[in-house]
């Protein structure tokens, strides 16, 4: 089995989230690993949404090495595509399909890479494999693991295969997207002096937040952290007084903010004529790139794939928000076959030549980890 092969059949799996139906995708994945000797484990977080835990060595005390990604993928768009999206075509050295590049590349890359080593695998520290669903749709599977006991092993390092083009990162930013809500009374817009505007309030809201100060360093590699409003709805006609608003804001953290603290300061700024709540809350994650084997990481990268050694970071955030604390805060590091810049695009596609290179840096990984 090769990866392009493997990345080509999950193409084919239709896993558009929403709805995900991820688990036909997971169990294809399962029987894979199964009969290369791994254990695997099912674990949906509701009906057809299933993600894998899949292990092979535990021997000794060293905690094995992770590889993770996700399966679900996001809707195709308005545009129409030139290619069929679940069909994994190839041309050019490119092959086509949503999901080819965010992330079944990736996933079918580190399946290839350890099932090649698996028969060598049983005596040593080993591997776990979290292939999980609903990433995209704020880490569903992946928190739902977190959370549920004995589901996730302590890991000595973790990679998590998403797009970077074989070039490793060592963090990423965190996202916490709030609904901020506004309540008013409503009235007959003839006669606004009888109700209680909401949109206003929502208004004055959005230009507090527009104003709204961290109040922390610029992280040296990450930079500041950012906050955006993306939507406002408010009012059901044009002729009454809209009695709720409700605006979405987008918040990007470095990995020194703590969410929990920032929504209660937030909360203080707006005031209480506004009510927050989470939407998404994914924690950043930021290694240090000195630590020896984040460093072990570019090594091989720099020669397998020809990437430098620039100390980068990713745009998006990942599974490993919640993997990460939960399998012990093991060094994290971000490399995939796939391009950032095409991710949710129409007409995506990875590069063969980088799903070839990513399956010989996770081999080198898992060799060097697992001593074989």
């Amino acid at each position: 089995m090769d990866a392009v092969t493997l990345t080509r059949e999950l193409l084919r799996f239709n896993t558009i989230n929403p709805p995900g139906e991820e688990e036909a995708c997971a169990r294809h994945l399962g029987r894979i690993l199964e009969s290369a000797g791994f254990r695997v484990e099912e674990r949906p977080f509701a009906p057809g949404r299933t993600s894998l835990v899949a292990r092979l060595g535990d021997h000794g005390n060293a905690p094995p090495l992770c590889f993770t990604g996700h399966i679900d993928i996001v809707p195709l768009g308005g545009t129409r595509w030139t290619r069929d999206p679940f069909a994994g075509e190839t041309d050019g050295g490119k092959l086509y399909g949503r999901g080819s590049t965010d992330m079944k590349s990736g996933v079918a890359a580190f399946v290839v890479a350890v099932t090649s080593l698996a028969s060598r695998l049983a005596p040593t520290p080993g591997v776990v494999l979290v292939i999980t669903a609903g990433e995209e749709t704020a880490c569903e599977g992946a928190r739902y693991l977190a959370a549920t006991p004995g589901a996730l092993p302590r890991a000595g390092a973790i990679v998590v295969a998403e797009p970077t083009g074989n070039a490793p990162c060592v963090g990423h930013k965190g996202a916490l997207w709030l609904e901020a809500r506004t309540s008013g009374v409503t009235a007959h817009g003839s006669m606004p002096e009888r109700g209680v505007n909401a949109v206003y309030k929502a208004a004055r809201a959005v230009l507090m937040l527009e104003r709204y100060e961290f109040g922390v360093a610029p992280h040296p590699v990450l930079g500041r952290p950012t906050l955006n409003v993306g939507n406002i709805h408010g009012g059901l006609n044009v002729n009454s007084v809209p009695d709720a608003a409700v605006v979405g804001i987008d918040i990007r953290t470095i990995p020194d903010q703590k969410h929990v603290p920032l929504m209660r300061d937030l909360a203080s700024h707006l005031g209480s004529e506004v009510s927050l709540s989470p939407v998404a809350d994914a924690e950043g994650v930021w290694t240090d790139p000195e630590q020896p084997w984040m460093r072990e990481v570019a090594e091989i990268a720099a020669r397998v794939a020809g990437v430098s050694r620039d100390v980068r970071a990713a745009p998006y955030f990942t599974d490993a928000s919640a993997l990460t604390p939960a399998m012990g805060n093991a060094p994290t590091v971000i490399i995939g076959p796939g391009e950032a810049g095409l991710a949710h695009q129409t007409d995506e596609y990875c590069l063969v030549e980088r799903i070839q290179q990513s399956v010989e840096i996770y081999r080198e990984l898992t060799r060097r980890w697992c001593g074989v």
